[in-house]
């Protein structure tokens, strides 16, 4: 396994889910997700997270239609991974995002027994951990 600092995001229409990996690539853990502003801030809170981490790759959830084409978001994505590539000067990997959000509320409904309400603030975050745990058991 590398020794990088991974970040993923989890990127959606109001909030971003964000997970970080350990300096030694091993472990993931949820971050503060970020409230979606637009594209210019979320890009400039991007660029602060990356250098006050030491993140040297981000992640980020690839949207695929249930049969497994890319839809209007996934091109949205491979777009905003393109310009977080431009604006942070780190390399951006796309990872199938499918089910992340539903298998993070499962998790925490039936494992944790969240409430609804912090539900909906700790989904994103989680939803990222889980795509990223996915991206490092593919390398």
């Amino acid at each position: 396994m590398s020794q990088q600092r991974i970040l993923a995001v989890d990127f959606g229409s109001k909030r971003c889910g964000l997970a970080l990996t350990d300096p030694l690539g091993i472990t993931v853990q949820p971050l503060p997700y970020l409230k979606n502003k637009g594209t210019a801030d979320f890009l400039a809170r991007m660029k602060d997270i990356v250098k006050e981490k030491g993140v040297e790759k981000v992640v980020l959830g690839l949207p695929r239609s249930l049969d497994g084409s890319l839809g209007v978001k996934a091109r949205e994505c491979q777009n905003l991974a393109r310009k977080i590539e431009e604006a942070c000067g780190v390399p951006v990997d796309l990872e199938d995002e499918s089910f992340t959000s539903r298998e993070a509320d499962e998790i925490l409904i039936q494992e944790l027994g969240v409430s609804r309400k912090k539900r909906k603030e700790a989904r994103d975050s989680l939803a990222a951990c889980l795509i990223l745990k996915s991206y490092l058991s593919h390398l």
